[in-house]
């Protein structure tokens, strides 16, 4: 577990924030105006979306991902209280319908324990940023109050609308 969460550290750390999108950065300037149209969530009509047995065994859409992306996808379906409690920041609330940074990773939980996984948070490095400082702040103690608190602070000037997440 401790190396889960160096990882989903480091991954964090490198993401910095980066866009919605293939170009990444680090200039918050450059994040703001990167972040105001969301083009890429127009075609979220196009998101795969794929059946496993359950949340530890990943989609093949995640087969040529990076390990880091894997593991988030995987720490994602270990901590969907934490993250049906937190809002994304991307747009996807208003193109896909998303309601919570949860649903950016994992569109359906079945009652007989598959996973429907959804491909959007492969393609948009804010999801990926929110999830992975959610379940970091969570796995160092903080609590889900704290870390909304935080999240809804961090992207409130320069992103996209918040999901409609309840309020805590």
């Amino acid at each position: 577990m401790k190396k889960s969460i160096i990882l989903l550290g480091i991954l964090a750390t490198s993401i910095g924030l980066s866009a919605c999108s293939n170009n990444t950065t680090t200039s918050s300037a450059t994040n703001s105006s990167a972040h105001s149209g969301h083009e890429h969530h127009k075609a979220t009509v196009a998101d795969i979306r794929e059946e496993t047995p359950g949340g530890d065994v990943l989609p093949q859409f995640l087969k040529n991902q990076p390990k880091d992306m894997k593991l988030v996808y995987l720490s994602v379906a270990k901590n969907r209280e934490l993250l049906e409690k937190i809002p994304c920041y991307c747009g996807c609330g208003m193109e896909a319908n998303h309601k919570n940074s949860y649903d950016c990773f994992i569109f359906k939980n079945k009652r007989n324990g598959a996973v429907v996984w959804d491909d959007h948070g492969t393609k948009c490095g804010l999801c990926i940023e929110i999830a992975a400082k959610a379940m970091l702040d969570y796995n160092r103690g903080k609590s889900i109050k704290d870390i909304r608190k935080d999240i809804d602070e961090k992207y409130k000037e320069g992103y996209a609308q918040p999901t409609p997440t309840p309020s805590l």
